[in-house]
C-alpha cells in the first residue's frame, strides 16, 4: 500500500478505492466533500475545521480519566484520617489499593476484548463509567456507616470500571491520533489524569478539615461525606463520555471510517500470537509502576517519618510526582513524536527513576529533588511506553492488547502493594527496606527494556527508529504485523 494511503488511514480519512490510475481530481473532490461536511453547523458542533473537531475530542478524551484518578488517590491524600477514623493498620490501608487491582487481573483484559468484539468503544466507555461511578458511591457509603467491608466492595467495583475505562481511553487515542501526534496525545491524557491526582492531594485535606469543622468532629461520617463530595468528579467524567461518544459516532458517519479494514475478528486466543516485545512491555508495566503508585500511596508516612514533615507538607511533596507529570507529559510526548527512539526514552526513564528512589533513601538531600526527578521520569516513560503497543499490535486487537497490559499491571499492583504495606508494618519506621524493594522492581524493568532493544535490533524492527526512519521502513502491513 502506498505511503499516501497509509497517511490517510492514520488521519482517519477515507481512502478512495483504486490503483495508480484512479482519477486524482475525483479523489480530492470526495476528500474535500468530507472536510466540508465536518464544517457544517448542521452537524450540531460549531467547528471551523476537522482539526478543531479532533482538538475538542481530545479535550473530552483527556477528561475521561480525571474523576477516576482523582478518586483513586483520595485514600493516599487522607492516609492519617483513614487510619484514625476507621482504625486501620498499614496492611489494611493498602488493601484499599490492592482490592482495586485484584478484579482487573482478569476483568481488565476481558474489558478490552469486549470493546474490540462486543460493545465497541463508545458503548464500552459509557458502561465502564457507570460501573466506576457506582463503585465510588458504595465506597463513600461504606465510610459513612463505618462498614469497611462495604468500602472494600465499592473499591472492588470502582477498580473494574476505572481500569477498563483506561483501556477505552487508550483505544480512543489510537483511533483518532495514530501515526502523527500519538505520543503527545498519550502525554496529554496522562497530564490531565495526573492533574486530577494532584488536585486531589491539594484539596482533600482542606475539604476534610472544613467538613469536620461543620460536624465539630473527626470520624468516619465526616470521612464518608468527603468521599461523597469527591464523587462529583466522576459525574463530570461520565458526562464527557457521553459527549465523546456522540462526537465519535458523528465522525464515523461522516468519514465512513473502517477501524478493521482486514475484516479479521478479534479472539481471546490472539494474545498467544503477540510478539516478545509486547510481553516485555507488559513486564515493564508491572515492574515500573509498582515503584511509583504504592510508593505514593504510602508516601505521606514516609515523608513524615524520614523528613519530619507535617501531614500537609508530606502531601505536598508526595503529590509532586503527579504535578510534574501533569506539566511535563505532553511536552515529552511532543518531543518523542519529533525524535522517536521510544526504547531509548524508556531506558532513560527507568534509570532516572532508580536515581530518584536512591536519593530519597540514601541521602539527606531535599526530597523535592528526588520527587522532581521521579515526576519527570514517570512522564517520560508513560509518553514513550504506551504508544509502543500501537507499533507492535494490529489496530483491531488494540483493545485486547491494552487490556492485557492493564491486567498484568493490576496483578502486580495488587500483590506488591500488600507486600509493601507488610514491609512497612514490620520495619519499625525504617523505610529503607521498602525503598530497596521498589528499586529491585525498577531493575527488572530495566532488564526488560534491554530485551526489547536486543530483539528489535536482531529483527531489524522499527521500535527505536526516528519518525523519518519509520516512514521509510514501515507500511500499513508492517504496523500491523511487527516482526
Amino acid at each position: 500500500m502506498a505511503r499516501e494511503d497509509e497517511e490517510r488511514i492514520v488521519d482517519n480519512e477515507q481512502v478512495v478505492p483504486g490503483g495508480p490510475d484512479t482519477d486524482v481530481d475525483e479523489e480530492r473532490r470526495i476528500t474535500n466533500t468530507q472536510d466540508n461536511e465536518l464544517n457544517l453547523p448542521s452537524g450540531g458542533c460549531c467547528m471551523p475545521s476537522s482539526t478543531m473537531h479532533r482538538f475538542l475530542a481530545l479535550i473530552f478524551m483527556c477528561l475521561l480519566g480525571f474523576g477516576s484518578y482523582f478518586c483513586y488517590d483520595s485514600p493516599g491524600a487522607l492516609q492519617s484520617d483513614f487510619k484514625r477514623d476507621l482504625d486501620l493498620s498499614s496492611t489494611q490501608f493498602t488493601l484499599i489499593y490492592s482490592i482495586y487491582s485484584w478484579p482487573n487481573v482478569v476483568l481488565c483484559f476481558l474489558g478490552g476484548f469486549l470493546i474490540d468484539r462486543l460493545f465497541g468503544i463508545r458503548l464500552g466507555t459509557i458502561i465502564y463509567m457507570v460501573i466506576l461511578l457506582a463503585g465510588q458511591l458504595l465506597f463513600a457509603t461504606g465510610a459513612i456507616y463505618d462498614a469497611f467491608w462495604l468500602m472494600i466492595v465499592g473499591r472492588f467495583i470502582f477498580g473494574i470500571g476505572a481500569e477498563s475505562l483506561a483501556v477505552a481511553q487508550n483505544s480512543y487515542a489510537v483511533l483518532w491520533f495514530k501515526g502523527k501526534e500519538l505520543n503527545m496525545v498519550f502525554g496529554l491524557q496522562l497530564s490531565v489524569a495526573r492533574f486530577g491526582s494532584t488536585v486531589n492531594f491539594w484539596v482533600m485535606q482542606p475539604i476534610y478539615n472544613y467538613v469536620s469543622g461543620l460536624y465539630n468532629a473527626k470520624n468516619h461520617t465526616v470521612l464518608g461525606m468527603v468521599l461523597l463530595l469527591a464523587t462529583v468528579t466522576c459525574v463530570m467524567s461520565f458526562l464527557c463520555s457521553l459527549i465523546l461518544g456522540w462526537m465519535d459516532k458523528r465522525a464515523e458517519r461522516i468519514l465512513q471510517r473502517n477501524n478493521n479494514p482486514s475484516g479479521q475478528i478479534p479472539k481471546l486466543t490472539d494474545i498467544f500470537t503477540f510478539k516478545p516485545p509486547f510481553w516485555m512491555v507488559s513486564i515493564i508495566c508491572v515492574a515500573y509502576y509498582v515503584a511509583i503508585f504504592p510508593f505514593i500511596a504510602l508516601g505521606q508516612k514516609f515523608f513524615m517519618d524520614r523528613f519530619n514533615y507535617t501531614e500537609a507538607q508530606a502531601n505536598t511533596v508526595d503529590s509532586l510526582v503527579y504535578l510534574i507529570a501533569a506539566v511535563s507529559s505532553p511536552i515529552f510526548g511532543f518531543v518523542i513524536d519529533k525524535m522517536g527512539r521510544n526504547v531509548t526514552w524508556i531506558f532513560s526513564a527507568t534509570i532516572s527513576t532508580i536515581l530518584a528512589h536512591s536519593l530519597l533513601t540514601f541521602t539527606q538531600l531535599n526530597p523535592y529533588i528526588g520527587m522532581v526527578i521521579m515526576g519527570l521520569s514517570y512522564s517520560m516513560l508513560a509518553a514513550s511506553l504506551w504508544p509502543l503497543v500501537a507499533l507492535i499490535i494490529p489496530e483491531y486487537q488494540l483493545g485486547t492488547a491494552y487490556g492485557f497490559c492493564q491486567s498484568v499491571q493490576n496483578l502486580g499492583l495488587a500483590v506488591i502493594t500488600i507486600l509493601a504495606g507488610i514491609i512497612v508494618d514490620h520495619s519499625n519506621g525504617d523505610h529503607m527496606w521498602v525503598q530497596l524493594f521498589f528499586i529491585g522492581w525498577l531493575t527488572i524493568a530495566l532488564i526488560s527494556t534491554g530485551v526489547i532493544w536486543a530483539y528489535n535490533n536482531k529483527q531489524r524492527g522499527n521500535l527505536n527508529m526516528t519518525p523519518a526512519q519509520r516512514a521509510e521502513f514501515v507500511s500499513v502491513q508492517h504496523y500491523q504485523h511487527f516482526e
